[in-house]
């Protein structure tokens, strides 16, 4: 009899005759309450490390990626819907003859542009050169004539992102035609001239227009310029034209968006932890379904502000 606790054997008969003591042990089994194996060790802290360069580098990799797409893909959306709204609202005002003539608040619409070379119809010129103010279109630079009226109006235009406008400007030739319809009529242009940020238009010509985007839909180190004449008479310039602001000249950043930038990136990551516990405590397909539509809200918000830190021609 074995003592109590002491292990089981079972004695296998190995063929040999009576009396051989001989045997083979087939299964111990464990004593009970006998300890279970230690459990394996877990990661090792440089790999924990890589794992977690490698998480972040992917995370950084999509959000750029992310933001290509933006650019490239959405911004275009964005800006089409500006201008489908912005394009109604003028034509009452041209209808009602309550159109800006003089100066105009910040992004509002100014003139509708049209260059058939180009393939630009329709397009709403806003008020203000800043970031923000070309991603709704092409712009007036506040402290110039309106098209139209008497002196040197100057208009930008972005050449990559938010339609890129003026993305074909440098297609223009001498003796192609230029559009503008403002407050004070429909007026045209005839192009006569080239330059770029380092050489300006020289036109002596006083009633003429400058249209300026950045050299280069990659990486902008410079602006193209066409200057056209004023076909006809100009019409009155009311002056008390504000002064530029620092965002406003060409290539500019609008640094006052670095703010912005941080307090949606912040809230961007508390929505993340947000739905990181409610996947975790809730139910899965609800939590997603609640926060999907609230983390691309921030995150577009998040793109948008960080475009506004790039060139305004960009």
């Amino acid at each position: 009899m074995s003592p109590a606790g002491a292990p089981a054997t079972a004695p296998t008969d190995t063929g040999a005759g009576a009396g051989d003591d001989t045997v083979v042990l087939e299964r111990i089994v464990p004593p009970a309450g006998g300890t279970e194996p230690p459990p394996a060790a877990g990661p090792s802290p440089l790999r924990r490390r890589l794992l977690q360069a490698a998480w972040a580098a992917t995370l950084l990799a999509a959000l750029l990626l992310g933001f290509a797409v933006y650019l490239a893909a959405l911004s275009p959306l964005q800006e089409m819907h500006y201008q489908a709204a912005a394009y109604q609202t003028f034509r009452y005002q041209l209808a009602q003859a309550t159109a800006p003539v003089g100066t105009a608040a910040d992004g509002a619409p100014v003139a509708i542009l049209d260059i058939p070379r180009i393939g630009l119809h329709h397009a709403v010129v806003v008020e203000g050169t800043t970031g923000r103010d070309l991603m709704r279109g092409p712009g007036h630079r506040r402290d110039t004539a309106l098209p139209g009226q008497a002196g040197v109006s100057v208009l930008f235009g972005r050449g990559a992102s938010f339609g890129s406008p003026f993305g074909r400007l440098s297609e223009l030739r001498a003796g192609d035609r230029i559009f503008v319809s403002t407050g004070q009529g429909r007026f045209s242009y005839t192009v006569n001239a080239y330059g770029d940020g380092g050489h300006p238009v020289q036109d002596a010509a006083p009633d003429r227009m400058v249209l300026t985007t950045s050299d280069s839909g990659w990486i902008p180190t410079g602006t193209v310029q066409v200057g056209a004449r004023l076909d006809g008479d100009p019409q009155p310039n009311p002056l008390g034209r504000p002064a530029l602001s620092a965002a406003d000249h060409a290539l500019a950043q609008d640094t006052g968006a670095l703010a912005a930038f941080q307090l949606w990136g912040a809230a961007l990551l508390g929505a993340v932890l947000l739905a990181t516990l409610a996947v975790r405590s809730w139910h899965r397909r609800a939590a997603y379904l609640t926060f999907a539509p609230v983390l691309a809200a921030l995150l577009w918000a998040c793109y948008e502000n960080a475009a506004a830190l790039l060139p305004n021609l960009y």
